[in-house]
């Protein structure tokens, strides 16, 4: 049995772990075992002591659009050119995802109703996502959730690199992406 903790909010950004690589680079449409993890520490914090996720055992993403937005950054490094030491200056291009809908399933109800009173953000504290209800439900149920999920594991068939986990070390994070439904709604 599954307990269903169900958050919206208007938008939400996933930090792409490319984004130092990358010159244009588009938010994942999952989230990756740290990101999990961080939101579990938010919710818990008596377990920030500990590595690993303990009561969020399944989640699903959805949401209406990405937007794209633009962001100025600049290296660490400094030039000397004429006399001078300048930084150079670029700008990536990052989604945003509009409406995103999280539900994140937990195997008890107390950790589900203690999960319900909180808000949640994906990466930047400024993406604030709100519970919306807490739901009961079988595995079997929440298989049929819309939705993009992470299946955690470097073991999982089909297993892609998802990053390096912050919490753990920069120890690469594996698993597979598993799509149900219509997980893109549209405005």
């Amino acid at each position: 049995m599954y307990y269903v903790v169900k958050y919206s909010g208007i938008f939400g950004f996933i930090k792409p772990w490319t984004a130092v690589r990358d010159s244009k680079t588009f938010s994942q449409q999952f989230l990756t075992p740290s990101i999990i993890e961080g939101i579990e520490k938010k919710l818990f914090p008596e377990l920030l002591d500990r590595k690993g996720i303990f009561k969020i055992i399944r989640h699903k993403l959805t949401y209406s659009a990405i937007s794209v937005q633009q962001e100025q950054t600049q290296p660490r490094g400094w030039e000397y050119k004429k006399k001078m030491f300048i930084r150079q200056r670029s700008i990536l291009e990052r989604g945003v995802m509009l409406e995103p809908l999280l539900a994140l399933a937990f195997d008890n109800q107390d950790d589900a109703q203690r999960a319900a009173t909180q808000h949640i953000c994906l990466c930047r504290n400024e993406d604030v996502l709100l519970p919306l209800e807490v739901e009961r439900m079988e595995e079997a149920e929440f298989e049929h959730i819309d939705g993009f999920e992470l299946r955690f594991g470097e073991e999982e068939a089909g297993a892609l690199l998802a990053g390096f986990n912050r919490f753990n070390d920069a120890n690469p994070m594996y698993g597979r992406l598993e799509i149900t439904g219509k997980p893109v709604k549209g405005l």
